[in-house]
């Protein structure tokens, strides 16, 4: 399953350079799947949407960071853990439970976006 940041979240920024994917944005700051990313063209996202992987989205979160779920690939074929959580200083980088993604999913999806 994908990461979330909770509302424990102090804004301290050490997470957003870990993500091998790019899936960790700012609060407030808009995302495309592009970022970070060798995605070109429309990109499936884990809700079943399509997007231009060039478009800028709204904010998944505008106080705190956030993880985007259809970039967020738990680290896996990158590093045996997931590296947000890893250096989160209060813990607040968490599965989230909405969505369920198995490894061969997850590895599926890192392919996607690193091409």
């Amino acid at each position: 399953m994908a990461i979330k940041i909770t509302d424990e979240c102090i804004n301290c920024g050490a997470c957003e350079p870990e993500c091998p994917n790019n899936a960790i944005y700012e609060g407030g700051v808009e995302w495309s799947i592009s970022d970070g990313t060798s995605v070109k063209g429309i990109y499936i996202l884990v809700d079943g949407s399509t997007v231009d992987a060039g478009q800028r989205n709204a904010p998944i979160a505008n106080d705190t960071y956030y993880i985007v779920p259809s970039k967020c690939t738990e680290c896996q074929g990158f590093h045996e853990e997931p590296q947000c959580a890893a250096v989160c200083p209060v813990d607040c980088c968490v599965p989230d439970e909405m969505y369920q993604e198995t490894v061969a999913q997850l590895m599926e999806k890192k392919e996607r976006l690193h091409l």
